[in-house]
């Protein structure tokens, strides 16, 4: 990390959006959508969190039926030609199935097309297809995650790379281009929440972004408790590094709207995944337990979501928030609405307030 940036106290808070751009097909109805017109969708999403002030927004990589990105950079770069301000990121890339020398020279070229705004979300994945579909061994799931995060890192780092491990060619003074509009691209982790996962991420030095899809918010502060005290031990200095909490949400006028939008299919994806890993099944009044102060999902009005942010802050004492704005089965116009209110309503009231924190 750069460490003449700005310590955390000083940082403002960042709120973001996140999503992994489902091809809108509506499982209750079996009603579907046009690919191009969930991808034009998306990039009109994103123009306007970029107008209303949001700082970042992501792009998840996946390679399932139901998700329509499996090259994020492409999107991103799209994106980055529409917008003006607003950071682009993955979340995630899928790391340990991608060669780092590409990742770096597509993301470097997403930050010459946005003028220094592309950042990098690196993680092992939630899901597996991408193994076989690019010839990896599952059994090196651990191992080819860490091997290409390290070169990844050196080659974010310097222009001129020697390098050798296990799962690819060696690199010998090797020149890798192009080089990024900004010094270093900012490389996050992804972390679902597992210890080793956060001291990986705690003992490079790098920034870390910690999903919290279920539970209570209480039971993840030992993973940033742990974050800082690693990074401490490692010789770096956890006040500058900044942390993110991302987390599912949907935002509406009123309670029972945005509950009525959003959990009906929720319920139905969460239970299909949950199938695929040996979850027990949830009923929609289950689930809707989340939208709770004290539980995972924003879900709700403006002031309930800038209430649950604040409470989580006041936790986790976190610099950026990112909210996952996806089931694009909902109606267009509507995702817009969430979008607009969550820049302009939510977005303001939780930096002051914040702001107001530091100072004291």
């Amino acid at each position: 990390m750069d460490t003449t940036s700005p310590s955390n106290q000083n940082r403002p808070f960042e709120l973001g959006l996140y999503t992994f751009v489902d091809a809108g097909t509506n499982p209750l109805t079996g009603a579907k959508k046009d690919p191009a017109e969930v991808i034009r969708n998306l990039l009109e999403v994103i123009e306007l969190a970029d107008q209303t002030g949001l700082d970042v927004f992501g792009i998840g990589e996946h390679h399932r039926t139901e998700y329509l990105v499996s090259a994020p950079t492409v999107v991103l770069g799209a994106a980055a030609a529409r917008t003006k301000n607003i950071r682009l990121s993955t979340a995630v890339t899928v790391l340990s199935s991608e060669d780092p020398v590409r990742v770096f020279q597509q993301f470097a070229t997403v930050d010459l097309i946005s003028n220094g705004r592309a950042e990098i979300m690196a993680g092992r994945g939630s899901f597996i297809e991408s193994f076989p579909l690019f010839g990896y061994d599952l059994h090196d799931y651990d191992g080819l995650f860490e091997e290409k995060l390290l070169l990844l890192k050196q080659l974010n780092e310097r222009e001129r790379v020697t390098w050798k491990g296990r799962f690819r060619a060696p690199l010998e003074d090797l020149p890798v281009f192009p080089r990024p509009v900004q010094k270093q691209i900012p490389l996050w982790i992804a972390v679902g929440g597992t210890p080793e996962s956060v001291v990986r991420a705690a003992s490079l030095g790098l920034p870390m972004a910690l999903a919290i899809i279920g539970g209570q918010p209480e039971r993840f502060a030992p993973f940033l408790e742990l974050y800082r005290q690693s990074s401490a031990e490692s010789g770096y200095d956890p006040t500058q590094i900044p942390l993110s909490i991302n987390s599912h949400g949907f935002i509406a006028d009123n309670s029972q709207e945005a509950v009525d939008e959003y959990y009906p299919i929720q319920t139905f994806n969460m239970n299909k995944i949950g199938r695929e890993r040996g979850w027990s099944p949830a009923t929609q009044k289950q689930l809707e337990q989340q939208r709770l102060l004290r539980g995972s999902d924003f879900v709700g009005t403006p002031e309930e979501v800038i209430e649950k942010i604040l409470f989580q802050h006041e936790i986790f004492n976190h610099q950026r928030f990112t909210m996952y704005i996806g089931n694009n089965a909902i109606e267009h116009k509507k995702m817009m609405h969430a979008v607009e209110l969550f820049g302009t309503k939510v977005a303001p009231v939780v930096r002051v307030e914040i702001a107001r924190r530091n100072i004291e």
